[in-house]
């Protein structure tokens, strides 16, 4: 991420031999660390610090999935309707009696610590890609090269499908990663369909329109290690996800906060639940129906936090737009320019990454 290093065969070499950043998690180590250094302190909006848990008067959306295939028919009706209402008045929604195993939600957050805790020199093979199509990223901050501030993060991101990739080592890590994959997967895709019918088209539109079958999913793995003065620094700054869903899962620990009502949600962790979010392709294809969700991750000086995230995304060449059915050019006109899912993602690593910033690029 941090390399400057402009021939992709000469970087790799030197990785081997090199280290090309220094991570957060040895920064954090380091037994001199006493204070955030000046390059990681965050100036925050006192009028965007309003925080709290969330109210029993408007609780975070719970979605039953098993109601989807098993329930009645009036129960598949509601949870489909809970869907649409989720996406629209929260842009986020817990989803419960899903099809993945807890044990491997459990393994998969246990085989990314595993990754973080190897020897920085196994984990810098694949710190000098920074192209957004490329495999296997690993780094720090969100672009290192460009962020005026550093985040207190460490990432590995892999590209699972089309293709899918996984690192060597830890050496379980690559079976559990494609099971999990795979069953995310499925889960995410069927979640489509029902937001697909909330938005009154029919089960298969998103999949279809957005080539699905050869749609781009990432994992995205990200360390938050324990921070001498976590008010001074962040862990991500508050913005939005490419992509149309993000699944999220995390190890226990707190740190995830969504933007509802122009007040910061405190959102817990818990075990054997998605946190789903709405991501900037859907609110794209809904023509601004469904809303992106804009989050940040908060920083603890006591606790070690993963966070581990699954974007369904259109495949790459796919241009996203409004969908013709939702749109009209007498009262209802699109409201964003379609653009491939690529340009998008190029678009989004070379700008700043705050709020809304990229999506409002492409508002007309």
């Amino acid at each position: 991420m941090a390399s400057t290093t402009p021939d992709a065969s000469q970087n790799q070499e030197s990785t081997k031999n090199s280290i090309i950043f220094r991570s957060v998690k040895t920064l954090a180590e380091s037994p001199e660390l006493t204070s955030v250094p000046s390059s990681y302190t965050f100036a925050t909006n006192p009028d965007d610090e309003l925080v709290t848990d969330p109210d029993d008067d408007d609780p975070i959306p719970v979605i039953d999935y098993s109601l989807l295939f098993t329930g009645t028919p009036d129960q598949r009706a509601k949870t489909i309707h809970d869907l649409g209402r989720a996406c629209e008045e929260w842009g986020f929604f817990m989803v419960i009696n899903h099809s993945v195993p807890k044990s491997l939600m459990e393994k998969m957050v246990d085989q990314v610590f595993a990754f973080f805790n190897l020897k920085e020199e196994d984990k810098q093979e694949y710190a000098g890609n920074k192209n957004v199509t490329d495999p296997i990223r690993y780094g720090t901050s969100f672009n290192a090269s460009m962020d005026r501030v550093k985040f207190w993060r460490d990432f590995i991101k892999i590209i699972v499908h089309p293709e899918f990739h996984s690192p060597d080592k830890p050496p379980a890590f690559r079976d559990t990663c494609e099971e999990y994959c795979r069953k995310t997967r499925e889960l995410g895709r069927e979640l489509l369909k029902g937001i697909s019918e909330s938005l009154g088209l029919e089960a298969d539109y998103i999949d279809r329109t957005m080539n699905l079958d050869h749609g781009l999913q990432i994992i995205a793995a990200n360390l938050y290690s324990p921070c001498p003065q976590p008010d001074l620094a962040m862990g991500m700054p508050p913005h939005s996800d490419h992509g149309l869903l993000n699944l999220l899962i995390q190890n226990g620990v707190c740190g995830l906060q969504v933007l509802h009502n122009k007040k910061w949600i405190n959102v817990s962790s818990a075990p054997n639940r998605f946190l789903v979010l709405v991501s900037d392709h859907l609110e794209i294809l809904s023509n601004g129906k469904y809303k992106s969700v804009v989050h940040r991750a908060v920083v603890s000086n006591k606790a070690t936090r993963i966070s581990l995230a699954t974007v369904i995304a259109p495949s790459l060449d796919t241009v996203v737009e409004p969908a013709s059915e939702l749109t009209d050019n007498q009262t209802n006109p699109a409201a964003y320019v379609g653009m491939k899912h690529k340009d998008y993602m190029e678009l989004q690593r070379t700008n700043h990454l705050y709020g809304k910033s990229v999506l409002n690029q492409v508002k007309i």
